[in-house]
């Protein structure tokens, strides 16, 4: 669950104007609206957890806290004032607590037992500033500091206030006041020049320089992908440089190598990417990140330790070890310049081992836990976490399996209990645990030993009790407004020491709003308002506040018997006292509030094939593409260039489009009664007839007398042909209609083989209406079910010789094989036979949905 906290200057110089007329505060406020708009677009943002802080003073500054739900973010947000001094040292100490008040209660860090990556709370510090001079009570300071004293008991247990799993990143506002006439320069944002810009970097994050609104949503792109769940780790180089690469990929000792000049992917300050578990949703590991001393019983107390490990990795090229049924862990490194010159020697099947200084027992580098590798593939560069000192490790589980068959002799066990003697105590239980998960015997004994004096471990303990106390006061005061200053007290002698209840005045008005009485009119200034008129309140109705059943008006009772039930039974899914009709009265300050409504949603899924790259959320279209870098206010989407629309047979195109609409004026009316279920297959208008023929596959019972068919049909002639009024266009009718009540088989017979007048139609009606018919099938066959009437029906209306009649049957065969409609492409195939066999039959048996 990612933790964004927004750390927001409102010190007084952020009501500076820029040339569009609004406050640096305006943007720092739309800033962050608009980073969680494009947070949103990314599945895994309904478990983010939004904080905001501000320059005030503690605990003050805290707006929303661990315990805030989205909507009082966001209020918060909106009523931030700008004014006071620039304490950014103080508020970063205080954003930095704050992420760090539940740590040691829920003991994520581990102290003294080794670093998990595994366990970890992702944090993101966005801070928007504007970069000016910082300030204080004591004066104008030059440098960054932020204050040494925490509140937070255990904080002496880490060097730095911020923890390898938080980072932060500066937005700092540099937008000029007048408007610029040079052009935009385009590309990367640089970073600011301002004190914050090492502290970004100290964290694993990094500062831009805002010069325009460009600038400012190009940052907030960036941002966005910046949340990732990782830890950062100092990686420093020890022992010599490797032997350069020739052409041909091997070492070329010929060449020299500068071993002593500092080169940048000697020392790299990068994050290492922890990805959740598929099926889970959290991380999952197995080893820890050895720590810098070795654990001991007579440590009267546990020494700092770093926020970022320092993992120092050998280019001794080795080879990668690894046994069947051991499990490690596998982390993908953030591409730095170390990962940069791994992957440009080419060598995906060698390794250079990691350490950590002063882990082991006997030896200052300490023993290898791992080791860095390249990819197969030759794109990412990844650590492999092994038990520690895994070199003497996996040989003799190697042996204990194919060897001894999990009948260890004495000298595999010596071998087994020297190794023992050289592992930190705190991966005692990690190996027992990995020893049963391969099915190996008890090597390790019960009484396990975790390396850590009685009174460290007492120590822990009570900091944990002393860290809930002071989270439950920090939590308490959030929200809460700072004291205003105290200034010279004013009596005010206007009302006399007399209540407003007793003013007369006051219970005149109060009266009047509640309909005792009426307002006199000669006391109301209509000159003022000229072009209003004031309702006078009636008399007679009364404050309906609906405590007495009595007082529900008659028209009344049944609205509201409906929502006493509701309300009563709770069948519904609101806030009780809330109908249906009240539940879309949403206030437009939390009309935004889409984060609340994502929490209340299940879990997703997972994936079939999680190798698989997910799909972007493309609103119902799988075939659209993201459009990076768009933002629009209400759909967050934007669709370039002209859109492939399909053509109705009543929109205008040109304009000969109006004349020709005039031509054809039947045949399009036609079509778009097909296409509404208010028109036969052979042309007649029907008012209750259609509408059960094209429910065939349905329950329906159709009606038994088939001379009903006859009597719905209207405008019906004498020599069986249907004239629509406003048009010269004759439509054929049908001779006979035969209805089936056992089977639910329709037959319905035209007299006309090729269904409309073919003399009033030209080839570009034709043309038109064959467009329209491919148009309506490839919908059709789209649709789930075995309703296939509909598709037969579309197409008896194709206009043109055989050849093209085959030519849609053909095309509708290849659509239903996209779709795997198997029973449809069978009906299709034997229509196909009969059109070949140049019979193509006026009477088109429906089919069966039973079939």
């Amino acid at each position: 669950m990612p933790i964004l906290l927004f750390l927001i200057d409102t010190s007084a110089s952020m009501n500076q104007r820029t040339d569009l007329g609004t406050s640096y505060l305006d943007i720092a406020k739309g800033a962050v609206e608009l980073f969680l708009k494009l947070r949103a677009r990314d599945p895994a943002s309904r478990g983010d957890r939004y904080m905001l802080v501000t320059y005030d003073e503690p605990p003050y500054c805290i707006k929303a806290g661990w315990k805030e739900n989205h909507a009082t973010f966001m209020s918060e947000l909106k009523n931030l004032q700008a004014s006071g001094l620039t304490t950014l040292g103080q508020a970063l100490r205080s954003s930095f607590d704050l992420l760090n008040l539940n740590r040691l209660i829920s003991g994520i860090d581990n102290y003294g037992q080794g670093r998990n990556p595994f366990f970890l709370e992702p944090s993101i510090l966005i801070t928007i500033t504007d970069g000016n001079k910082l300030t204080s009570t004591a004066g104008v300071q030059e440098e960054l500091h932020l204050p040494l004293n925490s509140p937070l008991p255990g904080s002496e247990l880490t060097k730095e206030p911020f923890r390898w799993d938080q980072r932060l990143f500066a937005l700092v506002l540099r937008l000029p006041g007048l408007a610029s006439t040079e052009p935009e320069q385009l590309g990367s944002v640089p970073t600011d020049e301002s004190a914050i810009t090492q502290m970004c970097e100290v964290t694993g994050g990094r500062s831009y320089c805002v010069r325009t609104q460009r600038m400012l949503n190009q940052c907030l792109e960036s941002l966005v992908q910046k949340v990732q769940s990782g830890v950062v780790i100092n990686f420093e180089k020890t022992g010599p440089d490797p032997l350069p690469i020739g052409e041909d990929g091997l070492m070329d000792s010929s060449r020299p190598s500068n071993s002593f000049a500092a080169q940048p992917w000697h020392s790299c300050h990068k994050l290492i990417y922890v990805r959740p578990n598929s099926k889970t949703g959290v991380p999952v590991g197995h080893w820890p990140i050895p720590e810098s001393f070795w654990p001991d019983q007579n440590l009267p107390s546990l020494p700092p330790r770093t926020s970022h490990p320092v993992v120092r990795f050998s280019c001794v090229d080795c080879e990668p070890m690894v046994i069947d049924k051991l499990p490690f862990d596998k982390y993908e490194l953030e591409p730095s310049p170390l990962t940069q010159y791994i992957l440009e020697r080419k060598s995906p099947h060698t390794c250079w081992q990691v350490f950590v200084t002063s882990s082991g027992k006997y030896n200052e580098l300490g023993y290898p836990f791992g080791y860095l590798k390249a990819s197969t593939t030759l794109t990412c560069v990844n650590l492999f976490v092994m038990p520690y000192n895994y070199p003497v490790l996996l040989p003799l589980l190697d042996d204990l399996f194919k060897v001894h068959k999990l009948k260890p002799n004495v000298k595999w066990r010596q071998a087994f209990d020297s190794y023992l003697k050289t592992l930190p105590p705190y991966y005692l239980l990690p190996l027992k645990k990995a020893l049963r998960m391969m099915g190996a015997p008890n090597l390790i004994s019960d009484n396990l030993d975790c390396g850590l004096s009685y009174s460290v471990i007492s120590y822990l303990k009570k900091l944990s009790q002393q860290t809930k106390l002071e989270s439950e006061r920090i939590l308490a005061s959030v929200g809460k407004k700072p004291p205003q200053e105290i200034g010279i007290k004013v009596k005010n002698h206007s009302g006399g020491g007399v209540s407003l209840t007793h003013n007369k005045n006051f219970r005149k008005l109060l009266k009047e709003i509640i309909g005792e009485t009426a307002p006199r009119l000669a006391e109301l200034n209509t000159k003022e308002f000229a072009g209003f008129q004031v309702g006078l309140l009636n008399k007679d109705l009364k404050p309906q506040t609906y405590r007495n059943a009595y007082d529900i008006p008659r028209r009344g009772l049944l609205d509201q018997l409906t929502r006493m039930r509701s309300n009563l039974l709770k069948t519904h899914k609101f806030i009780v006292g809330q109908d249906e009709d009240s539940l879309h009265s949403v206030p437009v300050a939390q009309m935004g509030n889409y984060q609340e409504y994502l929490k209340t949603l299940a879990s997703p899924l997972r994936e079939i094939d999680p190798d698989q790259p997910k799909r972007l959320h493309t609103f119902g279209n799988p075939f659209k593409q993201d459009k990076k870098g768009m933002m629009i206010d209400e759909a967050d989407e934007f669709v370039t260039g002209p859109q492939n629309k399909v053509k109705r047979p009543g929109e205008p195109s040109s304009p000969l489009s109006s004349k020709r609409r005039r031509n054809v004026t039947v045949t399009h009316d036609v079509h778009e009664k097909m296409e509404n279920g208010q028109i036969s297959p052979d042309g007649f208008l029907s008012k209750s007839a259609a509408p059960e023929l094209m429910n065939m596959a349905g329950d329906s019972i159709l009606p038994d007398q088939v001379d009903c068919l006859s009597d719905d049909f209207t405008s019906l002639r004498k020599d069986d042909l249907m004239h629509n009024p406003g048009s010269n266009a004759v439509i054929g009718g049908t001779k006979n209609c035969s209805v089936s009540v056992d089977d639910r088989k329709v037959s319905v017979t035209s007299a006309l083989e090729t269904g409309p007048n073919t003399s009033q139609i030209t080839p570009a009606m034709a043309q038109g209406i064959n467009a329209d018919i491919k148009h309506q099938l490839m919908k059709e066959v789209r649709k789930f079910g075995r309703k296939y009437e509909r598709i037969f029906i579309l197409l008896e209306g194709v206009q043109g010789p055989l050849a093209v009649r085959k030519q849609f049957v053909e095309f509708t065969i290849k659509e239903a094989a996209r779709f795997k409609r198997r029973v449809l492409i069978q009906y299709l195939e034997k229509l196909l036979e009969k059109i070949e066999s140049h019979h193509l039959p006026n009477n088109v048996n429906h089919i069966n949905s039973r079939s």
